[in-house]
């Protein structure tokens, strides 16, 4: 399905230095971001008291968050879990205070607002858990980077898994930037967030190289520029349906979807849009760059079977 045909090739590549220019300032601001400010680390990650407190009816979060700011207690987190009668308090570990201590204050701030506050349950989250969670965390985004790497090059050839991994890396380091710019909170949402980003964003370089082999067999007249320029154009329907849709899903997430889903969200939303921009402008340009060649690619597909020389969507797979 396709929302229209563009009849002529938009020159993509040849505004590539310009656009790609646009990226490197981007991902020095990010960079520049994460060394100054650093991440907003959430209690996951840090350590904290995590309460978890039920009422005999509805509460309002904004009062719940105004009592508990007058203790004192910094960067407090406070959610519904699983209706609108049952809170979650996230706090942080606070030097000289026991976590025991903070969850009486707690407790005492809730009862004066609404006396049915009843504590059903109380975790301590120690710094150790949350180093171990770190270490975790940067493990999994070490795996997914090479598994990514790895399988195209296989796919494809060597040029495009560097392309395609530093192109996914950019996404990456701009969402990191974006949360070390605003010191948005840092969460395991938020970092499963930034691992499904990497999958997303590599799908779409995928279609664009898949279209690129393809053209080298079928348009052997037009040279490498051309013949990425036609890839990306072809190909720019499917992306805004499928992007489009996406989208939509997550921004609903991020306006409707409440405090526990905002930063995932949010997350999200700029890791779609940048990747589009990076498959793009960031991986077709520097596979270009790297020098790609007709011969790169039909070596890896000898059989065309599968594919029709007179369908402009024949060889690109989603």
């Amino acid at each position: 399905m396709e929302f229209f045909k563009l009849r002529r090739d938009i020159p993509f590549m040849r505004h590539a230095l310009a656009f790609n220019a646009v990226s490197l300032i981007t991902f020095l601001a990010a960079v520049f971001f994460l060394f100054s400010k650093g991440l907003h680390l959430s209690v996951e990650f840090t350590g904290g008291t995590l309460v978890e407190v039920n009422f005999s009816q509805s509460v309002d979060l904004d009062d719940i968050r105004g009592r508990i700011n007058t203790l004192g207690y910094s960067d407090v987190q406070i959610q519904n879990f699983g209706s609108t009668r049952d809170i979650l308090i996230r706090m942080p570990i606070v030097k000289g205070i026991p976590s025991g201590e903070q969850t009486a204050k707690v407790m005492d701030k809730l009862k004066e607002a609404n006396a049915s506050a009843t504590m059903r349950r109380t975790e301590f989250v120690g710094p150790q858990v949350g180093d171990e969670l770190t270490v975790d965390g940067l493990k999994a985004l070490a795996c997914v980077v090479v598994g990514i790497m790895i399988y195209l090059a296989i796919r494809f050839e060597w040029k495009y898994a560097v392309a395609g991994v530093i192109a996914n890396l950019h996404d990456v380091i701009i969402i990191l930037g974006f949360f070390a710019a605003f010191q948005w909170e840092f969460s395991l949402p938020v970092l499963a967030a930034v691992l499904a980003v990497l999958g997303y964003s590599v799908n779409e370089s995928v279609v664009i190289f898949d279209r690129i082999r393809e053209n080298f067999k079928r348009l052997r007249k037009l040279q490498t520029t051309a013949i990425i320029d036609n890839a990306i154009t072809s190909t720019m329907s499917r992306t805004i349906i499928t992007h489009g849709c996406t989208q939509l899903m997550v921004l609903s997430m991020l306006l409707f979807g409440g405090e526990t889903l905002h930063y995932f969200a949010l997350a999200l939303t700029i890791g779609i849009l940048f990747g589009i921009y990076s498959s793009v402008f960031v991986a077709a340009a520097i596979a270009m760059w790297l020098g790609i060649k007709r011969e790169d690619l039909i070596k890896n597909n000898s059989s065309g079977a599968d594919f029709d020389p007179n369908d402009p969507n024949s060889g690109a797979v989603v």
